[in-house]
């Protein structure tokens, strides 16, 4: 498998990671549109939103609590924060591998 993601997950590209646990990875966006832009990946390989099975349904889940707790550990919670999933290309998914984007620290 050639995913970018799966690649940082395994420490095989470097990336600014600033949360990982078994199940998540967060780090920051190379290509960053606020001051604050986190993508929080699953560490199982899901390429888009309808790929997602009934079986990650917490996983996912997981990912938009994992924001919350991002953001208020960087400041953003009070001020306001966007989140957003990207699905395919249409949707402007680049990386083939679901992410949540965390964006914040300034109006959007």
């Amino acid at each position: 498998m050639d995913c970018l993601f799966c690649k940082i997950i395994n420490k095989e590209i470097p990336a600014s990671i600033q949360y990982e646990d078994d199940d998540l990875i967060a780090f920051n966006d190379i290509s960053p549109k606020a001051p604050v832009h986190l993508l929080i990946v699953p560490k199982k390989h899901i390429s888009t939103l309808n790929d997602v099975a009934e079986e990650d349904v917490e996983l996912v889940g997981r990912l938009v609590k994992k924001a919350s707790e991002l953001a208020t550990q960087l400041n953003i919670d009070q001020s306001g924060y966007r989140t957003v999933f990207n699905c395919n290309s249409d949707g402007g998914q680049e990386v083939y591998h679901i992410h949540l984007h965390l964006l914040g620290g300034k109006k959007l």
